[in-house]
């Protein structure tokens, strides 16, 4: 086809109804019209198509006067339009994922008021999730994802919504592997509260911890003196402390999702070890890096043994995880809350800050403030839907 082919382009509404598109591709065959592009949604059973085809010349009467009669017997309205070619090429298209618990019009109006601001336009909407929480994907063009992201973190965290700005292309596509951190982000639980608690020296740990948020500790001292605060507790105690762990809701959801997809995924923490480790293979997750506690006599001694996982080592596991997965940096996810996390989630192709401090979320590219850890899910594209059918794919594989 050349770009100087006749073309016809129809918006077709109306109600819903089993055999309405092939009714009106029947009405147009004999014309040989060449479809350019077709798309179709149902709205409570409100349905819109969009279509566009080439034509000869000769031939865009008759197309148009039997589309429109198709669409009069079937009680459908049609507008129509006649021009020359296809549509353009979409330059520099970016995803744009809007959450919310509610989800208000308000906050469609300021995602797309900060689109249109930036000379961006919206090609398509599509609605991935309405529980938990309602998440809408707008696929975005003329824009660049990194003038995109900074204009609409900035207006959803004023307006209270969570929003996501990824490429389009290849980079979302395909094989990937997600780094998690665990505590507060895989799991609820602090893991080093929970030791501090049979030792009964939870003052003393929540102490050292407020220094170190106030800048007066870096992240390696505060660790230190912590673990030091718990030396000579039973390493029996640690047993009690994986039981009680609580996973955050949708943490498993989440890892049997992405183990469906094919997806590699690691947890590391600044956390410990000997929690960690029993609690990534129950999950079914491939990688796990922790600190690791030292043990005399069956007591903890008070001190880490190896070096410790601060920012920078996080950020070097992702690297070392991606290599040894032969994967560019572009394909990783890095999720986690904490200051601890800010190399990782800025070395991820896709950071996300889930729930995290007020600085985490300025600096990574994406924020999700919902209890829900599987909402990742709907930044990768896939809908509630899918989610679903994948579970009950899992129940049906297990009952057998």
């Amino acid at each position: 086809m050349s770009d100087a082919t006749y073309s016809l382009a129809a918006t077709i509404t109306g109600s819903d109804a089993p055999g309405l598109l092939d009714r009106l591709m029947a009405a147009v065959a004999g014309s040989d019209a060449e479809i350019l592009d077709l798309e179709q949604t149902v709205v409570r059973g409100q349905l819109s198509i969009g279509l566009l085809v080439a034509t000869a010349p000769e031939s865009a009467m008759a197309v148009a006067d039997h589309l429109a009669g198709t669409c009069a017997r079937l009680g459908l309205s049609v507008a129509m339009s006649e021009g020359v070619g296809d549509n353009p090429t979409r330059y520099n298209r970016t995803i744009v994922t809007v959450l919310g618990r509610p989800l208000l019009t308000a906050h469609l109006a300021t995602t797309a008021r900060a689109i249109a601001d930036l000379g961006g336009n919206i090609d398509r909407i599509r609605r991935l999730s309405r529980t938990p929480l309602t998440t809408v994907e707008l696929w975005v063009s003329k824009v660049d994802a990194a003038q995109l992201r900074p204009a609409l973190a900035q207006a959803a965290a004023s307006a209270g919504f969570d929003v996501s700005v990824s490429a389009a292309g290849l980079a979302r596509l395909g094989r990937r592997l997600v780094v998690m951190d665990v505590d507060s982000t895989l799991i609820q639980d602090e893991v080093i509260d929970l030791i501090a608690a049979h030792a009964g020296r939870q003052a003393e740990v929540a102490a050292i911890t407020e220094s170190a948020m106030r800048g007066e500790l870096d992240f390696a001292e505060s660790l230190r003196r912590r673990v030091g605060s718990l030396a000579g507790l039973p390493v029996g105690v640690l047993d009690e402390v994986r039981a009680a762990v609580r996973l955050t809701p949708g943490a498993r959801t989440l890892v049997a999702t992405l183990r469906d997809l094919g997806l590699s995924i690691g947890v590391v923490s600044g956390g410990f070890i000997e929690v960690v480790a029993p609690l990534a293979a129950e999950l079914g997750i491939t990688y796990a890096r922790a600190n690791e506690l030292e043990v005399a006599d069956g007591r903890l001694t008070g001190r880490i043994a190896g070096p410790i996982i601060d920012r920078a080592a996080k950020a070097a596991t992702l690297r070392e995880w991606a290599e040894a997965e032969h994967l560019p940096l572009a394909r990783t996810i890095a999720i986690g809350d904490g200051a601890n996390d800010l190399d990782m989630l800025a070395a991820a192709g896709l950071g996300i800050a889930f729930n995290a401090k007020p600085a985490v979320r300025a600096s990574a590219d994406t924020s999700l403030n919902v209890p829900y850890l599987d909402a990742v899910l709907f930044l990768l594209g896939l809908t509630r839907e899918e989610v679903e059918a994948a579970a009950a794919l899992r129940g049906a594989g297990r009952a057998h």
